[in-house]
């Protein structure tokens, strides 16, 4: 035994084949290649370290006569961390053919483990019945890799069944829900696994955390981010953990509140480059071009360097703010300073801040000149820029490009019809709802979110489905009553956005929000809706005279940018 003990030493420091061969050497030379555990352990160094080797791990192997667990649980992992990863299936199954040797948790997770590498569904499902037979399925480590497995490979329905008849889930398990939740863009469902986490008594951590801030950032949930900030903070997560800190920079800035966020990135002891950037953005997108500038300076005097992500901040708030000029120097600085080749993003932001500032023709002469002149996203802000300044001409060009790339939508067809009706063309706007109705052109459906007392409500167009529905309807008829008395009027056009809206009941989603946090916040509170579309003019119109009426900061967070509605005024002065 001590001879076997001497070389489990040597094992556990070894850092290279070339060492592992001589010592596997001693091991022949000394008769210790059958000893289960000296065994094992080289084959795990060479099956599943990063300086291992996985061909001389089988070649180990084979030589083993009787493989125990430990064996194939080594080969598995090994195999289920290749190039080619379905390997650890093959093996499995080889595994199930001899009777050396059972299955345990490890082997499972080894499995499921390769499952979600490969992207292989069925074979998910052929280990999670598996699984079952063995009677391992509530065990709370094979249940936790078997819910990544099902939501790696989209299975999220599968993933949340799994989840909920794990017996006695543990702090990784609920993380592992709440990722993936967050990873398939259910944010809603990431925040409710939260609460019953916390009904559990489990208590929260660093990863649960960042999980949760960025839902909170999606769905502009402020409330529920507050929460774990303050949490976040009694429990000294910000001191110690910079991505915490980012996470709140983040959800700060998403849902509006860009004093908290620069209140958090002041208090960070240590600061990343993602810092950095998260809070340029988060000034950026809210229009605040000489802050963001100003704080890109100062990253370049704390030895930071920028990259692809820090000049997007830099071009988005020059967009927002009209600084044409500044944004082509930084543009320009990307490639020549700092050998960064601009992507898509950049392109589209140096077309929006033409389109911005009215330069259409230059805006089209960027597109030509792109390498992304094939791309849709790039001919999108050009028909955004000529709805802004009622040009025909430039609306067809760019919509022409979208139809010949087969990437037209229904929006697109809207922001043209507005153009026509603006310029008093109404065969225009009947050829555009035509196509739309002819050619079939899906419709994104609309969504509005607004967090009230702690709970995210979701509305849709025209939505029933709530239990104060009576209540919001009757809040907001008598919205556009007192908003008429004041001048405002219906806009037509925009009623066809969502889901070709046809009535003057079929109200948008971010009227119905606003309407109930009328009803259910006190008077004076900020109400903060995030939208999945573009707001349209006739909502945008509504809510400035609601922020007058009501005497509400109302703040709207579209698919283009925020809108902070004060005294019957919007921050993005009409543009957007």
């Amino acid at each position: 035994m001590c001879g076997a003990a001497k070389l489990l030493r040597l094992l556990q420091g070894c850092n290279s084949m070339d060492r592992l061969r001589k010592i596997h050497a001693q091991v022949l030379l000394q008769g210790y290649h059958g000893h289960p555990a000296v065994s094992a352990k080289l084959l795990s160094f060479c099956a599943t370290s990063a300086a291992g080797d996985l061909a001389y791990a089988r070649l180990l192997f084979s030589g083993i006569l009787r493989p125990a667990t430990d064996h194939w649980n080594a080969l598995i992992r090994g195999s289920s961390l290749s190039p080619a990863p379905l390997d650890a299936v093959s093996l499995y199954n080889a595994m199930m053919r001899r009777a050396s040797s059972r299955p345990d948790a490890f082997t499972f997770s080894f499995l499921l483990k390769a499952c979600c590498l490969a992207k292989a569904d069925p074979k998910c499902r052929e280990a999670h019945a598996s699984i079952v037979r063995s009677g391992l399925s509530s065990h709370v480590i094979v249940g936790t890799n078997l819910v990544r497995a099902y939501a790696d490979n989209g299975s999220i329905d599968e993933a949340r069944r799994v989840f909920d008849e794990i017996p006695d889930k543990d702090l990784v398990a609920w993380n592992s829900m709440i990722s993936c939740f967050c990873h398939a863009g259910l944010h809603e469902d990431a925040l409710k696994v939260y609460d019953r986490m916390r009904q559990s008594g489990v208590g929260l951590d660093e990863f649960t955390a960042v999980g949760l801030l960025s839902s909170c950032a999606h769905l502009g949930a402020l409330g529920f981010g507050v929460r774990i900030c303050k949490f976040a903070e009694e429990n000294g997560f910000l001191r110690r953990n910079v991505f915490v800190g980012n996470a709140l920079i983040d959800m700060y800035a998403k849902c509006g509140r860009l004093d908290q966020a620069r209140r958090v990135f002041d208090g960070m002891r240590r600061r990343d480059n993602f810092t950095w950037n998260s809070m340029i953005i988060g000034l950026g997108i809210h229009g605040h071009a000489d802050k963001a500038i100003s704080l890109f300076q100062r990253m370049l005097m704390a030895g930071v360097q920028p990259n692809s992500v820090s000049f997007l901040g830099l071009l988005t708030a020059c967009s927002h703010h009209g600084l044409v000029d500044d944004g082509l120097k930084y543009f320009q600085r990307m490639g020549s300073a700092y050998n960064i080749k601009p992507d898509l993003k950049h392109y589209g932001c140096m077309v929006d801040m033409y389109g911005r500032a009215g330069k259409l023709d230059e805006a089209l002469e960027f597109i030509h000149s792109s390498p992304f002149k094939d791309d849709p996203v790039l001919w999108r802000m050009l028909l955004s820029a000529s709805r802004i300044h009622g040009s025909v001409e430039m609306g067809e060009i760019a919509i022409q490009n979208l139809i010949e790339m087969s990437a037209n939508n229904a929006g697109d067809c809207v922001l043209l019809s507005d153009i026509y009706e603006h310029a008093g063309d109404s065969q225009g706007v009947a050829r555009m709802r035509k196509m739309v109705k002819d050619q079939g052109i899906k419709t994104t459906p609309g969504w509005s979110w607004i967090e009230i007392h702690g709970e995210v409500r979701k509305f849709v167009v025209g939505d029933t489905s709530h239990a104060e529905s009576e209540e919001i309807y009757k809040k907001l008829e008598e919205m556009i009553s007192r908003a008429a008395s004041l001048g405002y009027a219906t806009e037509r056009s925009a009623e066809w956005l969502e889901n070709f809206v046809d009535s003057t009941t079929d109200y948008h989603s971010e009227m119905l929000a606003i309407a109930l946090g009328l009803l259910r916040t006190p008077k004076g509170t900020s109400l903060r809706i995030v939208k999945n579309l573009r707001v349209c003019k006739d909502c945008h119109s509504l809510t400035k005279y609601a922020s007058r009426i009501y005497d509400r900061e109302i703040v709207v967070r579209d698919r283009v940018r925020f809108h902070h509605f004060k005294e019957g005024i919007c921050s993005c002065n009409d543009y957007w």
